[in-house]
């Protein structure tokens, strides 16, 4: 006869680590992430870099696509996996209709030197004072790359060399004007889970003044608004406290 074992304890399960999905500006393209990416990955995190359709071409509202394109790409990632959003620049506008269209489930959202959504109600994407400067780009309707609006001593610092310049540059598109025209609906409820805000500076230091009075915590990595690609490991070391925080 066998003896008796002992029953154990339940040990209690540790939770799955989140899938960090890293969702660049519709302005730019995925390289702007894949240098976190890499920092992350060799932390032992999983990561995912969604690349945005290009919005060159067709009419809005442009922000379906945008929720689509972060949708399909989350197929690779198994049901029931969490995932942490992180949107930097335009893309924050976009955090609630990529999450309501989510099949996975949102751990925690981070903002990094990022336009905020509304609370409720829709967002737009351009404030009147940015069309202004905006408009009397346009060309038919189209505005140039982003990195062609500002002066060569306001672009170049954004960049740790040539190469990663010249790259970023070939990726993004050429955007119309309807784009920054566009409202995006804010499903309630859309921030019903931890967010936080990761600034580089200036003009963002107001949104992470808003983000603080919204009760999130908020981290100060300095930089410029591409600061990511110059300074990756801290950006991701930034990401892992903040999300820890969460």
């Amino acid at each position: 006869m066998q003896p008796i074992q002992p029953i154990q304890p339940n040990r209690p399960m540790r939770p799955m680590k989140s899938v960090f999905v890293l969702v660049h500006s519709p302005s730019v393209g995925p390289s702007t992430w894949h240098p976190v990416a890499e920092h992350l990955t060799a932390a032992g995190h999983r990561v995912r870099v969604p690349s945005l359709p290009r919005l060159d071409t067709g009419a809005p509202p442009f922000w379906p696509r945008i929720a689509d394109a972060v949708r399909d790409d989350l197929r690779q990632v198994p049901a029931g996996t969490p995932v942490t959003l992180v949107a930097h620049s335009n893309a924050g506008l976009f955090l609630p209709v990529i999450r309501s269209g989510l099949e996975h489930p949102v751990a925690g959202s981070v903002f990094v030197d990022a336009a905020l959504p509304a609370r409720t109600g829709s967002t737009p994407v351009a404030p009147p004072e940015l069309l202004e400067f905006l408009r009397p780009m346009a060309v038919d309707g189209r505005l140039p790359r982003w990195t062609d609006w500002w002066d060569e001593a306001d672009v170049a610092p954004m960049f740790p060399d040539p190469a990663v310049r010249r790259t970023v540059v070939e990726e993004q598109p050429t955007l119309p004007l309807s784009y920054y025209e566009q409202r995006i609906p804010v499903p309630d409820g859309w921030d019903d889970h931890p967010c936080s805000y990761l600034l580089f500076g200036p003009p963002y230091d107001d949104l992470a003044d808003e983000a603080r009075t919204r009760g999130w915590p908020v981290a100060h990595l300095p930089g410029a608004h591409l600061h990511q690609t110059v300074d990756p490991a801290g950006t991701a070391r930034h990401l892992l406290e903040l999300t820890t925080t969460m």
